[in-house]
């Protein structure tokens, strides 16, 4: 149940429109399902003295603005409530006399009219559709004073939650003030009306975040926000030195022709100018650091800056598993901005799940934990590296670093996920979810095309040498970790990096461990693939298999052979993958 308040000055105006056919005749049957009193005249269904609804839909404004009138200029300017409360799609239809209840119950919570109050605030509920209805109040109680409507919004939010419950509804997640204002009705309809995917608000909220990811100062913050066709308005202090900032959409205008600013705060509550600049001041952009003994000529800018994204996503993920409000709290915000870095610069076949996740965790870098250790300078250079790199090409070195960063950051996100749970935060915890849910169809389109080939070399390997490798994810690897990607074993791409990592002069068997013990991987949809991703990063492989050309030597070759575990390996070949069980020991984790 979703309540919506506003304010407004026109009784007769919102009351025209509520008994009107509205915006797209959406409205039927409108009549009211409460009152102040029980006997407030109803344009709807009143017709024994005034079969006219126009005139009794008069007489409802007068008896509602009985007590603005003889306030006079005590009343608010101001002066009409508007709350709007809606049940979750899917839930059962309530009737009249239940609607009735839920708008006693919310008037009472938010001070409107109290039980037992008599000079309450005049209100009425009226239902023009099956899923919702209005309350409209007059601000001005019986004794002409003005009620005290302190923290309104969240007194309503509280009194859903508990009508809910009670009355076996849906039960949503509890707000706690961080959120961003969602749009208006009005905005909404005006998007409608000019053919607009999204509100102006939800456009500028995106872009401003784009502008601020990875920006290494103030200027270049503005300087991205118009490069990206904003209208940006400073307001500056009498010492010239700016206090905040307004932002609007080229063409849209008000109805005197004007255009529609935004204050940065307004936006979302960290999009303050204050905010901002207490971001570019602990999360300083430092240079990206290269990519560690790589053939890095042979690489894109792009390829090289998701690599090194995906190292600092895997220590974010376990900053945030080590459960600390300190360190994770920052990580978050951090993470937000990588995400919307990959976001914009990100292939075409992946760009439009990639954005969704981006949208989706802004939600989740926002609660009121708050950050002692507000360092984020390793994510927003690595955001910073991805946005000057510019746009990666979905194909090649390209499409596989993109498939790499992806898999880690659906990790981090869940990781995100728990860690808002175990505080509470249930609408955090559900937007990292939802990040994670399109990150995951992200990578599936990202790395449809690399794994395809892997699996395809796994496949022709030469007998002896795939039993050498599976022997080894035997030897490692706990069997429900091998089996986690579906009821068959799919270990096709795993052998093919192991087999390219002993022929990089690498010692297949620690590296495996070593990507084991980076952490956890119960979260992960495919294990299989998270660890392709890992082992190729480690061991410097090239993100796409058939990139031979640009396959870059491995900075240290480990001394160990591989025919130093042959022996071992063939003892336990010719036993089916599936069956092995897991070693008692596991090496200890680094």
């Amino acid at each position: 149940m979703v309540p919506d308040i506003g304010r407004g000055s026109r009784t007769h105006g919102l009351l025209v429109y509520l008994y009107g056919p509205g915006r797209r005749e959406e409205h039927t049957d409108a009549h009211l399902v409460g009152s102040w009193d029980g006997f407030a005249p109803d344009p709807g269904r009143d017709t024994g003295l005034d079969p006219d609804p126009k005139v009794t839909l008069a007489r409802l404004t007068a008896a509602l603005d009985l007590r603005v009138k003889q306030a006079g200029d005590r009343a608010p300017a101001k002066h009409v409530w508007h709350c709007s409360v809606r049940t979750a799609p899917g839930d059962r239809r309530l009737d009249d006399e239940e609607w009735n209840a839920v708008a006693q119950r919310i008037v009472h919570a938010t001070g409107i009219a109290r039980d037992g109050d008599a000079d309450g605030c005049r209100w009425i509920a009226v239902r023009h559709a099956e899923d919702h209805i209005h309350i409209v109040a007059t601000l001005v109680r019986g004794d002409l004073r003005n009620p005290r409507l302190n923290y309104d919004f969240n007194k309503a939010q509280a009194a859903c939650r508990r009508i809910e419950k009670e009355m076996g509804l849906r039960r949503l997640n509890a707000g706690d003030g961080t959120a961003a204002k969602n749009p208006s009705s009005a905005e909404k309809f005006k998007a409608e009306r000019t053919g607009r995917p999204e509100t102006s608000r939800e456009t500028l909220r995106e872009a401003v975040r784009r502008a601020v990811a990875g920006a290494d100062s103030e200027e270049e913050f503005f300087t991205r926000l118009r490069e990206a066709g904003v209208r940006v308005k400073l307001r500056h202090a009498p010492s010239g030195d700016a206090l905040g900032y307004n932002v609007a959409l080229p063409g849209d205008r008000n109805r005197d022709g004007a255009p529609v600013w935004y204050p940065g705060s307004k936006l979302a509550p960290d999009l303050s100018l204050p905010k901002i600049r207490l971001r570019l001041t602990d999360g300083a952009v430092e240079p990206s650091a290269p990519t560690v003994g790589a053939d890095r000529t042979n690489w894109s800018p792009p390829a090289r800056q998701r690599r090194n994204a995906t190292v600092i996503a895997e220590r974010s993920a376990t900053l945030l598993e080590r459960d600390e409000d300190g360190e994770a709290a920052p990580q978050l915000v951090g993470v937000g901005e990588l995400l919307d870095a990959v976001a914009q610069t990100s292939p075409a076949t992946t760009r439009t799940e990639l954005a969704a996740a981006a949208r989706a965790f802004e939600r989740a870098t926002r609660s009121h934990v708050r950050a002692e250790r507000a360092d984020t300078r390793a994510l927003r250079s690595a955001a910073r590296g991805i946005v000057q790199a510019g746009g990666a090409l979905g194909r090649g070195e390209d499409g596989g670093t993109t498939a790499m960063l992806v898999s880690t950051l659906v990790l981090v996100t869940l990781a995100a996920a728990r860690w808002h749970s175990a505080r509470g935060h249930a609408q955090q915890a559900h937007a990292s979810r939802q990040a994670a849910a399109h990150l995951r169809t992200a990578y599936r389109q990202a790395a449809a095309t690399p794994m395809r080939m892997l699996h395809d070399q796994g496949r022709a390997l030469p007998d002896a040498q795939r039993l050498m490798h599976e022997a080894t994810l035997r030897a490692v690897l706990p069997e429900k970790l091998v089996r986690a990607g579906g009821t068959e074993a799919r270990t096709d791409a795993l052998v093919a990096t192991l087999a390219q990592a002993e022929r990089a002069g690498h010692d297949s068997e620690a590296l495996l461990r070593q990507a084991i013990d980076m952490r956890e991987l119960d979260s992960a949809d495919d294990v299989n693939d998270v660890l392709v991703w890992r082992l190729r990063r480690i061991a410097q492989l090239p993100a796409h298999p058939g990139d031979s050309a640009r396959r870059p030597q491995a900075a240290t070759r480990q001394a160990t052979t591989p025919s130093s575990r042959t022996s071992e390996r063939n003892a336990t070949a010719a036993t089916p993958l599936a069956t092995v069980q897991a070693p008692k020991r596991r090496s200890p984790r680094r």
